[in-house]
């Protein structure tokens, strides 16, 4: 489950807000902190922590619970006199959010709900590199259209759709490259166009987005363990290898939104020959079908959702190809790791996609590389993790991001239901 975080919105001059501003400003400020709570709060609770009266709390959280994005939970034992409050929680009905990803070797959905549950995800393996643009999007579709038929068998609606990508997205859903997959200039959304929509319009919620995959895990990282650092590096390793960053709690994006392709930087800068043109990228040495070649598996023959789970069962019995093979990708890879490091000054690396599961045997070469090349390294250890969401990361983020955007601006969901 992932936890929204609190709205931070500036206060309302008297006399300067009109009343439709203000109740759109109550009703983001009470969802807001339902979200964020760490316990169910009462109405009460609701109160005293936004200053807002009880009166003026009531009336949101009625009109919240009417348009089915809050509910009442049953009140906690309590001793002393006096009927116990009922907690509030985010509704597990009402919208959803609809992810979708296409990567090198997979499709993906995922339906998420407003409390953050998992209600539907699917992944479909083939390779996708010798697929047009078009005939792929027409693939992801007809797995978009089950989860959406499973979203309404379980009485949800779906409020918007989340792509993710593995490459350089631009403005208005312009896949500007994705090397791995021999994307250049594929406009997403003229592809889908005509296709019947994916999610019900609502005002205020993108009908599709699409975004970089690696933002999206990144992204999908951060709210899923609330309690975890609000800065890291997030590295999603599969066939190719994609990187999020979050500084304080926020993705960082960069001046044109694709910051974070750690694995096209060069390793060994006259290695091999990348798909990007440049030679000795990271995803030459560490990602998914590099690791498998120097393990001595053959591609091919090896279904792509075992891959990981075979290389880790060797590694656990020991067998010298594959240990060899994951000591010089997690070398490569802390290479890399600690350049990024150095230069944005995080503590904290969270490996995702397949290299979750291999963390154990990734782990020791990344840190050695990592304390032998971070200045800092010496009195400010850095901590090197498997996420916690594993290679469902980017699907989960991109279904989630479509619930927060509704719990940050709930306005336009509560229009649609009037």
């Amino acid at each position: 489950m992932w936890h929204c975080q609190g709205v931070t919105r500036p206060a309302p001059v008297p006399g300067a807000v009109r009343q439709g501003s203000l109740r759109e400003l109550n009703l983001a400020v009470v969802l807001g902190r339902i979200a964020a709570a760490p316990r169910p709060p009462s109405r009460a609770d609701v109160a005293a922590s936004t200053g807002l009266t009880r009166a003026t709390v009531s009336a949101v959280v009625d009109d919240l619970i009417a348009g089915r994005l809050v509910a009442e939970s049953d009140p906690a034992p309590r001793n002393g006199a006096g009927r116990p409050a009922r907690g509030l929680v985010l509704a597990g009905s009402g919208p959803a959010g609809l992810g979708l990803e296409i990567n090198v070797d997979y499709l993906a959905a995922c339906v998420v709900d407003l409390a953050g549950e998992v209600r539907h995800h699917t992944v479909r393996r083939a390779d996708l590199r010798p697929v047009s643009p078009a005939d792929a999007l027409a693939r992801l579709v007809a797995l978009a259209a089950e989860a959406r038929a499973d979203a309404e068998r379980q009485g949800l609606d779906l409020a918007g759709v989340a792509l993710a990508v593995p490459g350089l997205v631009g403005d208005a859903g312009l896949v500007r490259l994705a090397p791995n997959l021999g994307w250049r200039d594929v406009a997403v959304p003229e592809l889908l166009a005509g296709h019947p929509p994916l999610a019900g319009p609502v005002p205020g919620v993108p009908p599709l987005v699409v975004d970089n995959e690696a933002n999206l895990a990144a992204v999908g990282e951060l709210h899923a363990d609330p309690t975890g650092p609000a800065s890291f590096l997030h590295v999603s390793g599969e066939v190719g290898i994609g990187a999020g960053i979050v500084l304080d709690g926020a993705l960082f994006r960069g001046v044109r939104g694709w910051s974070g392709e750690i694995g096209h930087i060069p390793v060994q800068p006259q290695g091999r020959p990348c798909r990007c043109g440049g030679r000795g990228c990271l995803e030459q040495y560490a990602g998914q079908e590099a690791v498998l070649a120097a393990a001595g598996l053959d591609r091919a023959d090896l279904p792509a959702d075992t891959a990981a789970a075979r290389l880790a069962d060797l590694a656990a019995a020991g067998h010298p190809a594959a240990l060899a093979a994951l000591a010089e990708a997690g070398q490569a890879l802390g290479v890399a790791v600690a350049g990024v490091v150095n230069l944005l000054d995080l503590d904290t690396v969270v490996l995702g996609g397949g290299y979750a599961l291999l963390t154990p045997w990734l782990r020791p070469a990344v840190l050695a590389e990592v304390s032998r090349r971070v200045l800092t390294a010496g009195w400010a250890p850095v901590t090197v993790r498997p996420s916690t969401l594993g290679p469902e990361a980017a699907v989960v983020g991109a279904a989630g991001s479509v619930v927060r955007r509704i719990v940050a601006e709930p306005v336009g969901w509560l229009t649609r239901q009037s």
